[in-house]
């Protein structure tokens, strides 16, 4: 019985970190048979901890039915954490009651500014990596199990854990402050897609494709010497 707990810990665990995945994704990662995942899965599925839904094809679809993905729900988040989602909330509410909205919006900023100098150490030691990388790696460190997805003209910088979701479920500045700070370090309007707070199994956010494939935006690319720049718009619209 502990190996099977174990086992389904593991399962569980993967879903966390990868996000929603199939059957066969999770054997393979965990090295299962498929049948032996299924069984946890059905396991999970009856505790409440997991639920599925048809996977999200983007572009053109093959033959045959949609694969059925499996995802952490707000119970099964649960169990990776405890958060003292009730007292937050109350000191949020005071907060609001007492200094007004702004003061809320305040705190959501001071919130993301640990996250906001953990990616710019990341910038200055890799200067090379792209910068939604690094974001997706300072998240990790704080306990977001964030991934890249490639997606149509971008990709997806996917969050798969948020230790606030209770919270930012009543106070929506948390999530506003952190889309905010993800524009201002990618140097590009961002679009949230998907939230953790608002009943989704990931938090998805969409970066342009300029991003993804562009360089760090605090390390700009140098001037090549060997190139002489024009001295005047005149020198610069002749052929």
């Amino acid at each position: 019985m502990l190996d099977e707990a174990t086992t389904r810990d593991r399962v569980a665990h993967s879903i966390l970190e990868h996000g929603p995945s199939t059957a066969a994704e999770l054997a393979q990662r965990l090295g299962l048979t498929t049948a032996a995942v299924r069984r946890h899965l059905t396991a999970l599925v009856e505790r409440g901890e997991i639920s599925s839904r048809e996977q999200r094809v983007y572009g053109q679809r093959g033959r045959g039915r949609p694969s059925k993905v499996f995802y952490l729900t707000d119970q099964g988040h649960g169990e990776f954490y405890q958060a003292y989602d009730d007292l937050a909330i109350a000191a949020m509410t005071q907060l609001a009651n007492t200094a007004g909205s702004t003061a809320v919006h305040s705190l959501a900023e001071q919130r993301v500014e640990t996250l906001e100098a953990a990616y710019r150490e990341l910038a200055e030691q890799y200067p090379d990596r792209p910068a939604v990388e690094l974001l997706a790696e300072a998240l990790s460190a704080d306990g977001y199990a964030a991934s890249i997805r490639p997606a149509m003209a971008g990709d997806q910088l996917c969050q798969h854990h948020c230790p606030v979701a209770a919270v930012a479920a009543e106070f929506p500045q948390l999530c506003e402050a952190e889309t905010q700070l993800f524009s201002r370090l990618l140097d590009s309007h961002v679009q949230r897609l998907a939230t953790i707070a608002h009943g989704d199994g990931v938090c998805t956010t969409h970066v342009p494709r300029m991003i993804v494939a562009g360089e760090n935006p605090l390390h700009p690319p140098a001037a090549d010497p060997k190139t002489p720049l024009p001295s005047s718009p005149t020198e610069r619209s002749q052929p």
